[in-house]
């Protein structure tokens, strides 16, 4: 079955038709440049654009970084206030929505390095924000947004996500260091089996993970930037 899988970022916006029985990309992903202010309409033209792209007339599945209850939004720290209490779902044409970093440690818990682990596993997603998946024995508890615990009196993705490390101009390794801090705080709280880290980063692991240093194993995404996508189109496939 091909299901159409659409990853909102505060950067940019992706999607691929997903084969969702093998997690694989039937068609090459489009990216286009999420708009600014990324307000629901300009958003939404730009989803509609990709599933126009693709022709598409079954099913989509849309993530949104962000709070998301029965399609509806409840916050979008890092696209615009607007969001809030927007239904998202009849916005995107009856799409299936839901969080972003859910959708893509679902997809990394069914076919990447999250499979068949059992216990409490966290995935970690840096971007723009720090988006987070929290699952126990393979069971997802939905929108637990951990990239708000606060550190040092801010948001903890303040200080440790990607956009943080770029706009404060931090070489891996001093970036690296606010990751341990964030991680340990994490692994404090929650005492994981498993600590998975995706998002765009995931693909540069060799260059920070080396100097993260925690008593839980954390490893990087199998299926890198790539799972929102995959879990997206997951999402939308079971409903």
């Amino acid at each position: 079955m091909e299901v159409l899988g659409i990853d909102i970022g505060g950067s940019g916006i992706k999607g691929a038709p997903v084969n969702v029985k093998t997690g694989e990309f039937t068609q090459d992903r489009l990216r286009i440049v999420t708009p600014q202010p990324a307000k629901p309409d300009p958003v939404a033209e730009v989803v509609a654009q990709i599933v126009e792209h693709f022709a598409w007339k079954g099913p989509v599945g849309v993530t949104f970084p962000g709070v998301v209850v029965g399609g509806v939004v409840r916050t979008a720290v890092n696209l615009h206030d607007s969001w809030e209490g927007v239904d998202a779902a009849k916005l995107f044409g009856g799409a299936t929505v839901l969080n972003d970093a859910d959708a893509a440690g679902t997809a990394e818990m069914t076919f990447g390095k999250g499979r068949g682990e059992r216990g409490t596993v966290l995935m970690l997603t840096f971007g723009t924000g720090i988006g987070s998946a929290l699952f126990v024995d393979g069971t997802l508890v939905p929108n637990t947004e951990l990239g708000h615990l606060q550190l040092h009196g801010k948001d903890a993705e303040h200080r440790a996500s990607d956009r943080a490390r770029e706009e404060h101009e931090l070489s891996w390794e001093k970036w690296a260091e606010r990751v341990e801090e964030y991680l340990k705080h994490v692994e404090m709280l929650f005492s994981p089996s498993l600590i998975i880290i995706g998002g765009g980063v995931s693909k540069k692991a060799d260059k920070f993970l080396p100097h993260v240093h925690l008593e839980t194993p954390v490893i990087p995404a199998g299926l890198e930037n790539q799972a929102g996508i995959v879990g997206a189109a997951q999402a939308a496939a079971q409903t």
